[in-house]
């Protein structure tokens, strides 16, 4: 029985399984029992109990936490919108409000006329009761019921205005720019964070691209993401820990030393950025988007007030790294796995000096056991020893039972065939059959005594009570820092952001991404409904998919001033121009950099992309009617604030009916005011009678080389009628029969056409190049606040920071022949501690650096990629708290002539370096530079 209740709880573990109501869900993992062992837990994301209802305002979807006993309700959702959270968001149950069953036709037949539609296919493809009453009051009621909760029981509300707040991501907007990724579309998620930055920093920047902030939130997320690309000191590791467990844990009674370490470094990271005077601002920057993510108001003074109690509290009971008042029990005559295993368990969890009693009564149990085993066993060990016998002569030696927690000894044929009072033979007669916890003999070859029996026992019993009082103090921390659950949660968040907007900052500067500028619009009356100075425009846009620092993608300037209609040839670069163009604009009112050379993105209320469409045929729906259903979304939720892109609208039916349901569609966004491009091959839409007043024809460019149009995938100004479908056709291997067939059924037909020469294909090309930016290379230098060192290591780099501060500056003054050292701007080196990393501003940068190994010892490098390099040397066995010294050079020829001259000369001072062979280097090259942007800070 006990054996099947650990494989339970083991399965439970492994499986993430919650026990609901005598119902298994996924999701929550079983935590008991974590508090006495020395691993970490994978704990899941929490998965919420979800209920959808419907206001006057639209959709409501209300999400409860049971883990973290909260709710929050988010109003005014488009049925789009509500379907996107349900498709990204993992929940437990679903329960639908009896409001869903009247719809806007005013029929009680939910999923007619086609709103409800899409929520009713994709809400019976799931399971999911109904309910009636109030829309939060009655879910959090059915919440308690179903996880068997007390009435007592309270849920906080972490409901965030969204006053001002763009609209959620349609499910098509979200997953035709690969924001929610899908088969064949480009991921903008992985080119938004470095490869390595994954869980949940990268949830974070889903969560947020899915729903974008309110103005002045992302307006502190771009200010924060600036200040992050300009700093240059080291920067926190910043450790992400779940807001879910953190709340498990605590709540019950099940944190090990591991996660309170977790918990100390969370808190430790917050203070140190409030420490430092490059990170203080960073850290203020960031308490509005952590209070939007988490639902908490705490103010700067609070917080920091708080992490510093929690830091000192945690430091005060739990074993830290670097503490060695703990050694495993050790003596000559027991093998040290039995020490191991048993005092493993409890010590190097909570500070001595609250154990002492445990850990004294402990030392003597192993002194006592190691007496008794050296009184009883060793002498029959050396009397086998000391016997020369051939083959099949006596054996036996002390062994570690390992399955029974014992040592005991084991040994065959060591009896005396005459007893003679020799040496040995007394403890000889004193062994017995070792046994089991069940009373069981063990085997023929094992033994043991009465005094160590009793050792063992003793022993044991030391070691549970020692445990114990482990664990006792272990839960009762605990229970004071769910006190503090509120900071923990916010703490974390906040960590969380900074991580990823970080990550994002460092994968911008190496893509050569910018910030663009962000506006609102105008409240002006009238037919104008926004400020002509107030438009989009973006210079110098990339496809997001594409890596413009390599050099390969074609750049294209957009500047929006109303609606666009948009023409061009199959293979122009129409769709990829409108998926550029939404994940710009995304990006922008997010606050994040955007690929171009410079971009000025107003803060729309909404951003639609509809692309192709398919049938539906769960819903007995077409192509078209899927289409018509998604533009009737599109248009009836479109205002003068919003950027629509509609890719080849209306191909799914009849040309010339679909051609005017298009012209009546472009109308109407006319009408309205948005910005916004449709894209379209029906040429004949432009012999309609349009009513238009702000449209303005735009084109995918073509050029005639030897005789064949091809592509320029350049946006310019006219009408494209070409379409290239015969060329593309043949392109992708359609049978060359087919291709001439259709070429002389299209001459029959539309020879009236051909005869009149070649189509419109010469475009007027735009009268700019664009606008090339310079960045200004000036950098400020910070402050470097020095305190005197406290311990030898830190003596040791302050000697070598003086050191190669030193060689470093004289060897600049050999190379510009300068004798007056004052005149030289000052040199200084950044320090990255353990569990520090280099700043963003490193990125594509040549850099000198100095690595202060554990063992003392010193390596000098340089690389054009420093991130990666101290990633690299940590990745190392025992490098893992290496700490580096950098400078920033211009060029990486000069960075390797002040390798090859620190390898030397420190060396020859004395210092201990471990690449002595990069000291017999030549000179790379040589390299004009500014002196002037030595100066690093």
């Amino acid at each position: 029985m006990v054996i099947q209740c650990a494989l339970w709880r083991k399965f439970k573990v492994q499986h993430k399984l919650v026990l609901v109501k005598d119902v298994l869900y996924l999701g929550s993992p079983y935590v008991f029992g974590l508090v006495g062992v020395d691993h970490d837990l994978d704990f899941p994301e929490p998965m919420p109990v979800i209920g959808v209802s419907r206001s006057a305002r639209g959709y409501c979807l209300t999400l409860i936490l049971e883990t973290m006993k909260t709710y929050s309700s988010e109003d005014g959702l488009t049925e789009e919108a509500l379907v996107t959270k349900l498709r990204t968001c993992r929940y437990h149950h679903l329960f639908l409000h009896s409001s869903l069953k009247v719809n806007a036709s005013g029929t009680c037949r939910w999923g007619e006329f086609g709103s409800g539609g899409l929520l009713w296919g994709e809400c019976t493809a799931r399971q999911f009761e109904w309910f009636e009453g109030d829309p939060v009051a009655e879910l959090l009621y059915k919440v308690k019921e179903l996880y068997g909760l007390d009435d007592e029981v309270t849920f906080r509300n972490v409901t965030v205005p969204s006053e001002n707040r763009p609209r959620s991501l349609h499910l098509g907007t979200a997953t035709q720019i690969g924001a929610i990724p899908t088969e064949g579309i480009p991921c903008l998620l992985k080119v938004l964070l470095p490869s390595n930055c994954t869980g949940l920093p990268a949830l974070y920047i889903r969560d947020l691209l899915l729903n974008p902030p309110a103005y002045e939130i992302a307006s502190t997320i771009q200010a924060t993401c600036k200040l992050m690309s300009s700093i240059k000191c080291s920067i926190p590791e910043f450790t992400c820990v779940s807001s879910a467990k953190l709340v498990k844990l605590l709540e019950l009674r099940e944190a090990n030393h591991i996660e309170f370490c977790r918990i100390k470094n969370v808190v430790d990271e917050i203070l140190h950025m409030h420490r430092s005077i490059d990170l203080r601002e960073v850290l203020k920057l960031l308490m509005d988007p952590a209070w939007v993510a988490t639902g908490l108001k705490i103010d700067l003074e609070t917080l920091v007030n708080e992490c510093e109690w929690l830091s000192d509290r945690i430091d005060q009971m739990i074993f830290l790294d670097g503490e060695n008042d703990q050694k495993i029990s050790s003596y000559a005559n027991i093998p040290g796995e039995f020490f191991e295993d048993a005092e493993s368990s409890w010590k190097g969890r909570v500070k001595k000096i609250h154990i002492e009693e445990e850990v004294a009564e402990v030392e003597r149990a192993a002194e006592a056991l190691s007496s008794v085993v050296t009184e009883d066993f060793l002498p029959i060990v050396s009397r086998i020893k000391a016997t020369s016998a051939p083959l099949g002569g006596p054996k036996g030696e002390i062994l570690y039972a390992r399955e029974h927690e014992a040592v005991w000894f084991k040994g065959k044929r060591f009896a005396p065939v005459v007893w003679a009072g020799t040496s040995g033979e007394e403890q000889i007669k004193q062994l017995k059959p070792a046994l089991d916890s069940k009373g069981r003999k063990v085997g023929e070859e094992w033994f043991t005594t009465m005094k160590v029996e009793g050792a063992l026992t003793r022993y044991h019993d030391a070691g549970a009570k020692a445990k114990a009082r482990v664990l006792e103090l272990l839960r009762g921390l605990s229970t004071e820092l769910q006190t503090k659950i509120n900071i923990l949660v916010f703490a974390s968040m906040l960590l969380v952001i900074a991580k990823a907007l970080f990550a994002h900052v460092s994968e911008g500067r190496r893509r050569k991404w910018v910030f663009p500028t962000l506006t609102g619009f105008s409240s002006s009356k009238g037919g104008e409904s926004f400020d002509e100075t107030k438009g989009m425009k973006i210079i110098g846009l990339t496809p997001y998919w594409f890596d413009a620092s390599a050099g390969c993608a074609v750049h294209n300037t957009v500047d929006m001033q109303s609606l666009f209609l948009l023409t061009g040839p199959n293979g122009g670069g129409k769709s990829s121009l409108l998926r550029s163009i939404c994940a710009a604009a995304l990006l922008g009112i997010c606050g994040f950099m955007v690929p171009a050379e410079s971009a000025l993105i107003p803060q729309f209320d909404s951003i639609m992309l509809h692309m192709k469409s398919y049938d539906s045929p769960a819903d007995g729906k077409s192509s078209f009617q899927v289409e018509m259903s998604e533009i009737r979304s599109v248009v009836g939720g479109a205002t003068s604030r919003s950027l629509v892109l509609v890719d080849e609208i209306c191909r799914g039916t009849e040309t010339a009916k679909g051609t005017c349901i298009a012209g009546s569609i472009i109308e109407t966004l006319d009408e309205i005011g948005c910005l916004g491009i449709i894209s379209t091959h029906l040429h004949g839409i432009f012999n309609l009678p349009l009513r238009t007043k702000n449209m303005v024809y735009k084109a995918m460019g073509t050029e005639y080389v030897d005789g064949q149009t091809k592509p320029t995938w350049k946006l310019v100004d006219g009408i494209c009628r070409e379409s290239l479908a015969f060329e593309t056709a043949t392109k992708e291997g359609v049978a060359e029969t087919i291709i001439q067939r259709a070429e002389e059924l299209y001459s029959s037909v539309y020879a009236k056409e051909v005869s009149s020469g070649r189509l419109d294909t010469q475009l007027l090309k735009l009268g700019s190049d664009g606008i090339h930016l310079q960045s200004n290379g000036t950098q400020e230098g910070s402050l470097c606040h020095k305190t005197k060192p406290t311990n030898r290591l830190e003596v040791i780099q302050n000697d070598v920071e003086s050191a190669v501060t030193m060689i470093c500056q004289k060897k600049l003054m050999e190379l510009y022949k300068q004798k007056n050292r004052s005149e030289l701007p000052v040199v200084n080196f950044v320090a990255i501690a353990a569990r520090e990393q280099p700043p963003p501003s490193t990125i594509g940068a040549s850099c000198l650096y100095v690595m202060f190994r554990p063992d003392k010892k010193l390596y000098i490098g340089e690389t054009d990629d420093l991130d990666g390099r101290v990633h690299s040397h940590r990745s190392k066995e025992g490098m893992q708290n290496a700490s580096f010294l950098y400078l920033v050079v211009p060029g990486k020829s000069i960075a390797r002539q002040l390798e090859t001259l620190l390898v030397n000369q420190l060396s020859s001072q004395g210092f201990p370096l471990t690449n002595l062979a990069d000291g017999k280097h030549q000179n790379f090259g040589t390299s004009s530079f500014s002196l002037g942007s030595m100066t690093v800070a």
